[in-house]
């Protein structure tokens, strides 16, 4: 490919906005707000000034900090975000957005400027003033949420509710209760902490909002950048080495951004032409950055938002789940990295001259931007609270921006970033918000228990039926939910139906987790995929075929960690780790060798189905004879491939191979 070739891949920054817009609902804003651009940054930058302030001094009560969370992130939707995608284009914001943004800012505020009534109330009843707002508060966070996340999560809650107030008919049989009124139930969804206001809002309140502006601010310091030129310098002169260096990169920058599209468009505008022009075919370069920046939402130390909200469910702190969550995320690395070795070897793609590489004295010159994560990542690690770690990485990240020219933030510029940390907060707001009315529903008419029996008895008591019950319904509900609005869902849902086996908490929640997250590289409806495609100018199905084989780590690694914690660090020893891991890499390397038809050599049919029979086996984590036979599969086929190689090579390839 020339260089002119690789030039025209390369997209501007204009083109890189539309594709996020036309993959991530979250970012589909409008083009030209006029004069409303002042009040959208005074409403985004007092909300991230009511963070820094809360989480300096301590945070209000739950309900009370919720209420300015929500209440400016939803003015700030109606101001953001059109009625549709044909008035994105239209110039300022129309007068009945204006009027819905103060009902938002009213109805939210009624609970600050009414705390102590409403914490009464709750006992001795409401008024009917009380009941219209709650009312109209959830369906002004409803069109909210259509329009910053979409509409699936929406009609889920809309259901319900509508279960919620009508769940009393006999035809429901198992599912029946004894039902709400409207008003009962929206005064029970909107003045208490155990639904709209409940653990998911809570924790978007707090520290979610801090690590948001912490990402946003780091961004600042180009340390995609520098990441980039780490993760070519390690491996682009390697077999494949664009390829891998895009894995490398997106695993580091996800560990900061944990969005699958902004991910993938971000960082693979440069890696996808790189990869294109090594030798790849569009549809695998678009792939292999979609699902190496799929997987930066379960990458330590930040993950994705829905992480913060896991470690309020389980009950444990986040610095510790962090480390709980490190081997399954470096498995997954490491599987679309095996993936992207092979496809290299088959199609003989070899590496960048070493001419072409960044220089360690490059590296050394810009080692302190790394300082912000060490920050954060020591600070946790320690003990300290994610709250007070997020603040001293934001001060970290800020003072490093400083040492450059080209990062050096004006005073203008400040204030952008933080008005720019409120838009990234906002779909999350909106999908924590409208998630909670579906857990709160869940909760109060006992639904949770009813459907983990459900499923429970669908699967006949089978524990493997019950995990592929729950992952497919992760991955359908992931299609049309972001992943924090998915993760809420399913851990109220489908979690407890794993718990009746008495499995780990943290096993069972995390299984929800992944599940939920690669919903984004799995046809029929894998954005990141398509938005890999869209850079590439591949097609998007293949892509997303190509992305789904590429990760399929992801889809063995949590029943492997759900049959044996160990793999989480759950009552491990080096003893008992290391079988379980060891197993588990060699049955991915044959599995992902198996999907990508190459091992030693290219596969045949026969040896793909002993390879994949072979990996499975191999991950088998309770019983050590079932993994030694499946090693022993695995190392039949890969001597069977060297010695049909070795002598179907001629002498001068031999030469070269030796060489």
């Amino acid at each position: 490919m020339s260089t002119d070739q690789v030039q025209s891949d390369v997209i501007d920054e204009k083109q890189k906005q539309e594709l996020i817009q036309k993959y991530d609902r979250e970012s589909n804003v409008r083009q030209n707000l006029g004069k409303w651009i002042w009040i959208a940054a005074i409403i985004g930058i007092s909300l991230t000034s009511f963070h820094l302030y809360t989480g300096l001094r301590g945070t209000f009560g739950s309900l009370m900090q919720g209420a300015v969370h929500l209440g400016s992130g939803l003015a700030l939707i109606y101001i953001l975000y059109p009625i549709n995608r044909r008035a994105s284009k239209k110039i300022g914001v129309p007068f009945y957005d204006a009027i819905l943004a103060l009902a938002s800012l009213y109805c939210c505020f009624y609970i600050v400027w009414n705390y102590d009534y409403l914490t009464s109330a709750v006992l001795f009843g409401f008024s009917t003033h009380d009941q219209i707002v709650a009312l109209a508060a959830i369906l002004l966070l409803l069109e909210a949420t259509r329009r910053a996340v979409g509409m699936p999560i929406v009609i889920i809650a809309v259901l319900a509710m509508l279960y919620g107030v009508y769940g009393s008919a006999s035809w429901l049989g198992v599912f029946s209760h004894p039902g709400f009124t409207w008003e009962s139930m929206a005064t029970r969804l909107f003045f208490t902490t155990e639904s709209i206001f409940g653990t998911p809002i809570q924790v978007s309140s707090t520290f979610i909002y801090l690590f948001l502006l912490f990402g946003v601010l780091l961004v600042r310091t180009n340390i995609g950048q520098f990441f980039n030129d780490i993760a070519f310098r390690l491996t682009g002169r390697y077999t494949g080495g664009t390829a891998k260096a895009a894995v490398v990169a997106s695993g580091m920058q996800g560990m900061v951004t944990g969005s699958s599209v902004a991910n993938t468009v971000g960082s693979g505008s440069f890696t996808i032409p790189m990869m294109k022009r090594a030798g790849f075919k569009p549809e695998f370069a678009g792939a292999a950055e979609a699902s190496a920046s799929t997987g930066g939402q379960i990458m330590p130390p930040i993950m994705g938002a829905a992480a913060f909200i896991m470690a309020g469910y389980v009950g444990i702190p986040y610095s510790e789940l962090i480390i709980y969550a490190l081997i399954p995320a470096l498995l997954y690395f490491l599987g679309v990295f095996l993936g992207v070795h092979f496809e290299a070897k088959k199609q003989g793609i070899v590496g960048l001259p070493v001419s072409e590489l960044p220089t360690f004295r490059s590296f050394i010159t810009r080692m302190d931007m790394i300082l912000p994560l060490v920050t954060i990542i020591g600070l946790m690690l320690i003990g300290y609270t994610p709250t007070y770690a997020a603040l001293w990485g934001i001060l970290a990240a800020f003072v490093i921006s400083l040492l450059r020219k080209e990062t050096r933030p004006t005073l203008l510029g400040t204030l952008d970033i933080m008005e720019k940390a409120a838009r990234t907060a906002v779909p999350v707001i909106a999908a924590c918000a409208t998630a909670g009315i579906i857990v709160g529903i869940v909760v109060f008419t006992g639904l949770g228990g009813v459907l983990a029996r459900g499923i429970l008895v669908l699967a006949s008591g089978n524990f493997f039926l019950v995990l592929f019950l729950t992952m497919v319904a992760c991955i359908i509900l992931g299609m049309g939910l972001p992943t924090t609005a998915n993760y809420v869902v399913t851990a109220t849902v489908a979690a407890p139906a794993i718990l009746l086996f008495d499995v780990e908490p943290i096993a069972a929640h995390m299984f929800v987790f992944y599940f939920g997250i690669v919903a984004d590289i799995t046809p029929p409806v894998c954005l990141a995929a398509y938005a890999g495609a869209g850079i590439a100018r591949g097609n998007p199905m293949r892509t997303g075929v190509t992305a789904f084989k590429l990760a399929i780590a992801a889809f063995i690694i949590p029943y492997v960690f759900v049959m044996n914690p160990v793999l989480l660090l759950q009552d491990w020893t080096f003893a008992t780790l290391l079988p379980p891991l060891i197993t588990a890499i060699i049955g991915m390397v044959a599995i992902s060798a198996a999907i990508m038809n190459f091992f030693v050599d290219r596969t045949k049919i026969l040896e793909r189905f002993a390879l994949v029979t072979g990996g499975i086996m191999a991950v088998y984590p309770n019983d050590i004879w079932i993994s030694l036979g499946g090693i022993g599969i695995i190392a039949i086929v890969g001597l069977i491939q060297y010695f049909r190689k070795k002598n179907n090579q001629t002498p001068d390839q031999a030469d070269t191979a030796t060489a």
